[in-house]
């Protein structure tokens, strides 16, 4: 079946087409009330060494760098984003969903902290507040561990909450999803159509009767038994043919 086939079956069962097809429009609306937009702020935060430990780099906190603050990020991280440190940021008013994690391709100890919902205003506040918790969160976690507000890691913002900005990706997917869904399951019930219909006008297939009308004649109908026999039995013709002209006198004498 070509493409011009496919055209002349489309056009000649419309009727289940278009049905077909106004349900996948109110689909598509369904779902593009449904899902709703999604807002992302993003704050960028880097880990810096004790000033204790940039007593040699005349205080300078960028200069002294180490591997251990890396590793630190990686620990924050995983406590930012453990239930304790959710049920805590639920209470102080954080909504939406949020992750902390080291920054892709990171040269040093920085992570991301982002927050996704659906409101703009409250995403951006939510960052601002999970931001804020982050560093606390850096300070109570060492001083759990007894270590002396000289020799604490420190945290700096390096880019603070942004805007939130709408990310459509997951709700285009469910739009096109739901497009395709309509469209083809349209087209199956078409061609599904145009089968049957072909299937019921088959040449040679008996028609159904109609009211009042009898069966179809039968051209043998007046013949008599003899005849019927020698159609059912052809060497019985034959056999006619070959008796002699004498075995028909002799009959007739009798």
């Amino acid at each position: 079946m070509d493409l011009a086939e496919i055209w002349r079956v489309m056009r000649r069962r419309w009727y289940v087409l278009l049905p077909g097809l106004l349900l996948t429009a109110a689909l598509i609306t369904g779902v593009y009330l449904l899902v709703p937009v999604e807002y992302r702020s993003q704050s960028t935060v880097t880990l810096l060494n004790s000033k204790k430990a940039t007593v040699a780099f005349d205080g300078n906190p960028f200069l002294s760098t180490q591997a251990s603050l890396t590793g630190m990020a990686d620990g924050l991280a995983r406590n930012l984003n453990s239930d304790d440190s959710k049920a805590d940021l639920k209470a102080q008013g954080l909504t939406g969903v949020y992750e902390a994690k080291i920054a892709d391709n990171a040269q040093g100890p920085f992570m991301w902290l982002s927050v996704t919902g659906t409101d703009p205003a409250a995403v951006l506040n939510s960052d601002k507040l999970f931001t804020a918790y982050a560093e606390k969160r850096l300070l109570e976690f060492q001083a759990q561990q007894s270590v002396t507000p000289e020799a604490m890691i420190r945290m700096a913002t390096i880019v603070p909450p942004q805007k939130p900005e709408a990310q459509t990706k997951t709700r285009l997917q469910y739009l096109v999803m739901a497009a395709a869904l309509g469209f083809v399951l349209s087209l199956v019930a078409t061609f599904f159509v145009e089968a049957r219909r072909r299937k019921a006008d088959k040449p040679g297939r008996r028609k159904p009767l109609e009211a009042g009308q009898g069966p179809p004649e039968d051209p043998d109908a007046d013949a008599g038994p003899g005849e019927h026999a020698r159609a059912a039995d052809p060497t019985a013709t034959m056999a006619l043919k070959v008796l002699p002209p004498s075995a028909f006198r002799s009959k007739a004498s009798q």
